[in-house]
C-alpha cells in the first residue's frame, strides 16, 4: 500500500471528511488542519509512518507541521482516482494546487464571505440539487449579481393572455405592476435593485428549512454554513429593496430558527429586530425524540430602519358592520367585553354576567376583567350595549361581547374610525381564530379546492398572509415573496389590491402560482375571498431570466447517462461560457477518466457534479450589459421591453 493510499484511508475513518459517496474531501481536511483541529492530530499520530511524515520531534514533544500536511495533500496528484484524474486534465488545479484552496484564511463561518448561488427545494418537491448549488467565493465573482435580460413577458387579465407592451409607473416612476419573475432568486433580486431599490414595504418568506428531509442538499461538509450563506446572500439584496419602514417576515423551524436570527441580526441591526411570531403547525404527534411534539414553527421579524416610535402595524381594511332591524339607523361591530387587566386590579370588574333573555351565567376571565363594572352593567345592557351568543343566527359567539355602534366611533375618531393601530403582538389578539386555522392543512385544503389535487407540498393559507398583510401594508404598497412557492402570498396580496413580486425558480411556477392567480383575477371563491369580498379582475405580467448557462445546467441535471453527458460537454464546449481556468478542448484522456468515473458507485452524480463545475457561474443568465451580444440572441421586442423596464438603467 502506498503512503498516499494509507493518509487517504487513516482520512476516511473519520466522517467528517467524506462525503455521502465515501469520497474524501480534501476542503474539510484542509479547514481542520489549518485550526489544529485535535481529533485530526489525533489520528495523524496513531500511525508511525504518517506521524514521521508531518511531525517534528522537539525535546521529546511532537510538533505538527501544518504545511507540509497541506502541500502533501494539496499536490495534484494525492487523489489518483478517476475523479481527481478528469479535474486535472481539464485545468482544474494549477501549479499542483487546487484552486479553492483557501488554506491561508480560517473562519469560524467557513462562507460567512462567499455567494451560494444556485436554486433550492424543499420537503416533498424532491427535486435534489445536489451538485447545481456552488460557493463562489468574492475574487471568482465579477457579473454574476448584475441586472439580466428579461424575456418570455405576458400578461395575465381576465380576458386571458396579452402581449405586454409597457409598464404603468406612478408620479415618481416606479412600475406598478404585478410581476412573477422566473429565474434564481439570487439573482432576481439583484436585478429588481434598478427598479426597486427602497420601495418594498412587506417581505414575506417561506425558505427551505434545512431540516432532514428538505432536499437542501450540497456537496460540501459545511451543510449549516451554506444554508447560513444561503440566506445571508439573500437577505442583503432584500435588505437593499425595503421601504426605510420595510418589515420582513421569514418562515423557520427550529433547526435553524436561533442561527438565523444572529445571521437576521447582522444583517438589519439587532436593534431593528421586532419579534418571533410562533404558528401553530399541528396538534401535537406521537411518533417524536423524546416524546415532546414540537407542534410550531416560527417568524422572525424585522424593520430595515423604522423608529421603534413608528406605527409600523396597522388594521387598514375596513371592519365589519352590522345593519340589523333592532337598529334600522346605525350600523354595528363586535368588541372585545374584556380588558388586559386582571380581577385583583379591577376588583369592580369581577362578577357573574347574566344574559336577562334566558338567565345564562358567564363568569370572568381570571386572567383580564371584564371591560365594564358592576356599577355600570345595568346601563350597558339597558343601551344594548352588549350581544350574547344566541342573540343573532348569523353570530358564531361562545362568550358576551360589546356592541360598538359606527355613528360613536364616527363621532370619536372622525375620518379614521375604521383604522386602528395595534401593539406588536398583533397576532394574539386573534390567538383563537388563527390557531384554528394556521395550520399546513388548511394551506393544502386551499390548494386541493383550487386544483382538485394535493399540488403542492406545505403551502401556507390564505388567513396566514391576511392577518400578515393587513397588519402593515396598506393599499397599494409593494409586497414580496422571493421563495413564491404555490403562490399564497401573491394570491392574497392581489385579493387585498397590493401590489406584488414574486420570484420561483422551479419549473412548477407556471403550473401551480400562475394558474392560481388567474383562478384569483377570474374571482374564485376559496380562502380568504368571501370575507374581503373578492370579485375577481386585476392582472399580472410573468417574465423570466434570460438562460445562458443556467440551460447547459438544467440539461446536465436531467441527464440519464454518461453518454448523453459527454455529447452535453461537447457542446458546452462549443457554445458556453467555462471557466477560466478550464481547457476548452475535451483531452482524449479527460473523455477516458470522465468514462470510467460514470463506472463507479454513484458515477452519473459525480459526472454530473464536474460538467456543472465547469461552467462559469458568472453566466448562468445573460447580463443587461450583453443584451446587444449577438451571440445571445435577444429579440427586438425583448430588447424594446426591457429597454421600458429597465429606464434610465437600461444603459448604465
Amino acid at each position: 500500500m502506498s503512503f498516499s493510499t494509507k493518509l487517504i484511508n487513516l482520512l476516511k475513518t473519520d466522517p467528517r471528511f467524506v462525503d455521502d459517496e465515501g469520497e474524501l474531501v480534501l476542503a474539510a481536511v484542509q479547514d481542520r488542519a489549518w485550526k489544529i483541529d485535535h481529533g485530526l492530530v489525533k489520528l495523524l499520530l496513531s500511525d508511525k509512518e504518517i506521524k514521521a511524515k508531518f511531525f517534528d520531534e522537539i525535546e521529546e514533544h511532537w510538533i505538527f507541521n501544518i504545511n507540509t500536511f497541506i502541500d502533501y495533500i494539496s499536490q495534484k496528484n494525492f487523489l489518483d482516482n478517476s475523479y481527481t484524474r478528469f479535474r486535472n486534465r481539464i485545468g482544474l488545479t494549477i501549479g499542483g494546487k487546487y484552486l479553492r484552496e483557501r488554506g491561508e484564511v480560517a473562519l469560524a463561518w467557513p462562507y460567512k464571505d462567499c455567494v451560494l448561488e444556485g436554486g433550492q427545494t424543499k420537503e416533498e418537491e424532491k427535486r435534489k440539487e445536489i451538485f447545481f448549488n456552488e460557493v463562489l467565493a468574492q475574487d471568482e465573482i465579477n457579473r454574476l449579481l448584475d441586472p439580466k435580460v428579461l424575456t418570455n413577458f405576458t400578461r395575465y387579465t381576465a380576458n386571458g393572455k396579452e402581449k405586454v407592451t409597457d409598464f404603468k409607473r406612478d408620479e415618481n416612476g416606479v412600475i406598478r405592476e404585478n410581476l412573477i419573475i422566473k429565474g434564481n432568486n439570487l439573482l432576481a433580486l439583484h436585478t429588481l435593485k434598478t427598479q426597486f431599490r427602497g420601495q418594498i414595504k412587506l417581505i414575506y418568506i417561506d425558505p427551505p428549512y434545512n431540516i432532514e428531509g428538505d432536499s437542501f442538499g450540497y456537496n460540501d461538509s459545511f451543510n449549516h454554513s451554506t444554508w447560513l450563506t444561503f440566506m445571508k446572500n439573500r437577505l442583503d439584496a432584500a435588505r437593499d429593496l425595503m421601504r426605510p419602514d420595510g418589515i420582513i417576515f421569514i418562515h423557520i423551524g427550529d433547526q435553524e430558527m436561533h442561527y438565523l436570527k444572529l445571521v437576521a441580526d447582522d444583517v438589519f441591526g439587532r436593534d431593528n429586530f421586532i419579534a418571533t411570531v410562533p404558528r401553530k403547525t399541528r396538534s401535537g404527534k406521537s411518533d417524536v425524540p423524546y416524546k415532546l411534539s414540537q407542534d410550531f414553527d416560527w417568524m422572525l421579524m424585522y424593520t430595515k430602519g423604522a423608529s421603534k416610535n413608528d406605527e409600523l402595524f396597522q388594521r387598514t381594511v375596513e371592519r365589519k358592520y352590522y345593519k340589523t332591524p333592532d337598529f334600522p339607523n346605525d350600523e354595528w361591530r363586535l368588541s372585545d367585553l374584556t380588558k388586559q387587566t386582571t380581577i385583583e386590579e379591577r376588583p369592580k370588574s369581577n362578577f357573574t354576567l347574566i344574559n336577562p333573555r334566558n338567565g345564562q351565567r358567564f363568569l370572568v376571565n381570571p386572567n383580564r376583567s371584564w371591560a365594564i363594572t358592576l356599577d355600570t352593567v345595568d346601563d350597558y345592557l339597558r343601551k344594548k350595549k352588549i350581544v350574547f351568543p344566541g342573540d343573532y343566527d348569523f353570530l358564531d359567539m361562545e362568550r358576551p361581547a360589546m356592541r360598538v355602534f359606527k355613528s360613536e366611533e364616527i363621532e370619536r375618531k372622525g375620518d379614521d374610525f375604521d383604522k386602528s393601530y395595534v401593539s406588536s403582538d398583533f397576532l394574539n389578539q386573534a390567538m383563537d381564530e388563527l390557531l384554528k386555522s394556521m395550520i399546513n392543512k388548511k394551506g393544502t385544503d386551499e390548494i386541493v379546492e383550487l386544483f382538485g389535487k394535493k399540488a403542492f407540498a406545505y403551502p401556507k393559507n390564505e388567513l396566514l398572509m391576511q392577518r400578515i398583510i393587513e397588519y402593515t401594508t396598506r393599499e397599494g404598497d409593494i409586497v414580496l415573496d422571493f421563495h413564491l412557492g404555490s403562490g399564497t402570498t401573491a394570491a392574497v396580496a392581489h385579493k387585498m389590491g397590493r401590489q406584488y413580486i414574486g420570484i420561483e425558480q422551479m419549473d412548477y411556477i407556471e403550473a401551480i402560482p400562475v394558474e392560481r392567480l388567474k383562478k384569483v383575477i377570474a374571482g374564485e371563491q376559496g380562502g380568504i375571498s368571501k370575507s374581503v369580498n373578492w370579485q375577481g379582475g386585476g392582472d399580472f405580467v410573468y417574465c423570466e431570466l434570460m438562460k445562458y448557462n443556467e440551460a447547459f445546467m438544467e440539461r446536465i441535471q436531467a441527464a440519464k447517462s454518461s453518454e448523453e453527458l459527454v455529447q452535453i460537454w461537447r457542446e458546452m464546449a462549443e457554445d458556453s461560457f467555462l471557466n477560466w481556468y478550464v481547457n476548452p478542448a475535451m483531452p482524449e484522456e479527460a473523455v477516458k477518466d470522465f468514462i470510467a468515473l460514470g463506472k463507479e458507485p454513484n458515477g452519473l452524480e459525480k459526472q454530473k457534479h464536474l460538467l456543472a463545475e465547469l461552467l462559469d457561474k458568472n453566466q448562468l443568465y445573460v447580463n443587461l450589459t450583453e443584451i446587444d451580444d449577438a451571440q445571445f440572441k435577444v429579440s427586438a421586442e425583448d430588447k424594446a421591453l426591457n429597454k421600458a423596464f429597465y429606464g434610465e438603467a437600461y444603459h448604465a
